[in-house]
C-alpha cells in the first residue's frame, strides 16, 4: 500500500446506520472505526485505502453491523471523481498527525528524564524510564498500522523513539562493568553438514540459533540434544552451541544468537532486530526494548507447551523466527 503511486490507490467507502438505542452498540462500531483510522468522508461514509486487510475489516464489520439490527454496506472504488487522490492522502496524513502528538509529547517528557539522569540517578529510575518507552513504543506500534501513508509526522515520531532508545541503552551500558569480549571470526565453509547440539528444553536463544545456523550457515545442519555433562564426550563432528563450554554460546552481555552473528559476521538489518528481541527475552537486562518481544514470546512458549519432544520443539520454534523474519525484510 504504502509504495503505491497516486493512479495505484483505490478506495474502500463503507456506509452503516444502527437503531439509536442502546447507545453502547452506535459507540462499539464507532470506536472500531476510529480504530481503524477511517477518514470520516462526506457526511456517513467511512473511507479507506484498499488493502486486505481493510476489505477483511469492512467485511466483518458489515457483519456485526448485521447482527446489531443494523444495516451495513461498503463498495470498492478505484476513483473518487470529486476529490484527487494526493488530497485524501493528506487528509489520512493529518489525522494520523493527531494520533502521533501525544506520542511526541511523551517523548519530550522522556528527553527531559533522560537528561536528569545523565546528571545523576539509579537503576530504579532507569528501570521506570524503560518501562515508560515500552509503553510508548506499543503505542506508536499502533498508530503506525494505521498510518497507511507513512505520514512525515509519523517518520519523525519513529527516528525521536529511536533516538530516546538509544540514549537509554547507553546509560544502561555504561554503567554496566564490561569485560572485552573476544569473538573469534568463523568461515561458513567450516560448518557444513553438521550435528550441532544444544541443551535440552530448547527455548528463545536456541529456537533462534538454531534458526539461525540452518538460514544462513549449515543449510543441512542436523540437531540433537545433550547435558552439558556429557559435552566433553561428543563427537568432533558435532558443534556444541548455546550450552556451557560450547563453540558459540553466550560470551560476556552476548546471547548466542549475538555471537552466531558476530562470528559469521552478519550485517543483515532484520538480523539486528531480531538479535535486540532475542537478547531481551534471553538476557533480561534491559539492554534493548522492543515492543514486538512479549508476543513473541508468548508464541514461542506456546510451540514448547504444544510439540510431543524437544525435536518437534525446536522445529516449530524455527519456524516462528522464519515467519517474523519474512515479515520484517
Amino acid at each position: 500500500m504504502k509504495s503505491k503511486t497516486d493512479k495505484e490507490i483505490s478506495w474502500l467507502l463503507f456506509f452503516y446506520s444502527l437503531p439509536s438505542k442502546p447507545t453502547k452498540n452506535r459507540m462499539t462500531i464507532w470506536r472500531k472505526l476510529l480504530k481503524a483510522g477511517v477518514l470520516p468522508f462526506k457526511g456517513s461514509v467511512y473511507l479507506l485505502p484498499n488493502t486486505e486487510e481493510n476489505l477483511e475489516f469492512f467485511t466483518w464489520l458489515v457483519s456485526e453491523v448485521i447482527s446489531l439490527k443494523g444495516e451495513a454496506s461498503f463498495v470498492h472504488v478505484k476513483k473518487i471523481d470529486t476529490d484527487d487522490n494526493r488530497e485524501l492522502v493528506s487528509l489520512f496524513n493529518k489525522q494520523r498527525d493527531t494520533n502521533y502528538q501525544p506520542i511526541l509529547n511523551e517523548i519530550d517528557g522522556i528527553e527531559r528524564k533522560l537528561s536528569s539522569i545523565k546528571m545523576g540517578g539509579d537503576s530504579q529510575d532507569r528501570k521506570k524510564l524503560a518501562n515508560q518507552i515500552r509503553k510508548v513504543q506499543r503505542d506508536f506500534e499502533e498508530i503506525k498500522k494505521i498510518d497507511f501513508f507513512t505520514s512525515q509526522r509519523g517518520i519523525e515520531t519513529g527516528e525521536k523513539l529511536e533516538k530516546i532508545v538509544k540514549v537509554l541503552n547507553g546509560l544502561t551500558v555504561s554503567e554496566t562493568t564490561k569485560h572485552t569480549v573476544t569473538i573469534t571470526p568463523a568461515r561458513t565453509e567450516d560448518f557444513q553438514n553438521k550435528t550441532w547440539a544444544t541443551r535440552k528444553r530448547p527455548f528463545v536463544d536456541r529456537f533462534a540459533s538454531a534458526w539461525l545456523i540452518k538460514k544462513f550457515i549449515d543449510k543441512n545442519a542436523s540437531y540433537s540434544f545433550i547435558d552439558e555433562k556429557h559435552l566433553d564426550s561428543i563427537s568432533k563432528d558435532v558443534i556444541p552451541f548455546d550450552i556451557r563450554g560450547g563453540i558459540f554460546t553466550h560470551a560476556g552481555d552476548l546471547c548466542t544468537f549475538e555471537v552466531l552473528m558476530k562470528s559469521f559476521n552478519m550485517k543483515d538489518k532484520a538480523l539486528k532486530k531480531i538479535a535486540e528481541i532475542v537478547h531481551e527475552l534471553d538476557m533480561k537486562d534491559d539492554k534493548f526494548s522492543n515492543s514486538e518481544s512479549k508476543g513473541i514470546e508468548h508464541i514461542l512458549s506456546g510451540t514448547r507447551k504444544t510439540a510431543k519432544d524437544d525435536y518437534e520443539s525446536l522445529e516449530k520454534g524455527m519456524a516462528v523466527f522464519e515467519m517474523f523474519y519474512q515479515s520484517i525484510t
